[in-house]
Formats: C-alpha cells, sequence, structure tokens
C-alpha cells in the first residue's frame, strides 16, 4: 500500500462552495476514485491550505492515476474544483496539488 499526503492553496472566500462541493460528491466520481484503488481518501482545510491523504492499493500507481484523469466525470469535477484551488508555485512539473514526502509512520 501506498500512502499519499498532498497539499493546495483554497481561499477564504471559496471555502464554503468547496465545502459544500464535498458534502455532495457525484457518485460516478467517487466510484471512479475506487476503481482507481484509492480507499480511505480525507480532505482537510486549516486557514487556507487543503490537506489530501488517501491509501492506495493497486500496483500500478502512475496508469491508475492516469485513468483517473482520462475519465470524463472526473474532468467535469475537476472543472468544478480547480478555479476554487491555487496551487503552490514550487510544484514538481505535472502537479496541481503537490505532494508531500512522508516523514515519520507509526502502524
Amino acid at each position: 500500500m501506498k500512502r499519499v499526503a498532498s497539499v493546495i492553496q483554497l481561499s477564504t472566500d471559496n471555502y464554503e462552495k468547496y465545502k459544500e462541493l464535498h458534502k455532495a460528491v457525484w457518485p460516478d466520481v467517487l466510484a471512479t476514485i475506487k476503481k482507481c484503488n484509492i480507499q480511505n481518501y480525507s480532505i482537510y482545510y486549516l486557514n487556507g491550505q487543503l490537506f489530501s491523504y488517501f491509501e492506495y492499493t493497486g500496483n500500478d500507481y502512475e496508469a491508475d492515476m492516469e485513468a483517473m484523469a482520462q475519465d470524463p466525470m472526473t474532468q467535469k469535477w475537476w472543472d468544478v474544483c480547480k478555479p476554487l484551488q491555487s496551487p503552490y508555485e514550487n510544484r514538481k512539473p505535472g502537479e496541481w496539488w503537490s505532494e508531500m514526502e512522508e516523514l515519520f509512520y507509526l502502524e
């Protein structure tokens, strides 16, 4: 299993809309997330920052992330969510959310 944590900025002006969107994530988007071997997915908010965490249980992370990115309903969901977010300038090429380095884990 691969644990993935990432961050992105969210202005306080967009907080309520983002929160409302995530109270009712589209069922097709949720199905794609599960189909792409993601579980225990959470998003947290604090002071203009979103933090996400999920566990990847598949065998080919890059292929599953590409499959998710190609899903038409997921693309529409991102079209709604992305304008509310502000990625970090120092993110890696190709990233929207900045993936974080795991420094500690206790099972």
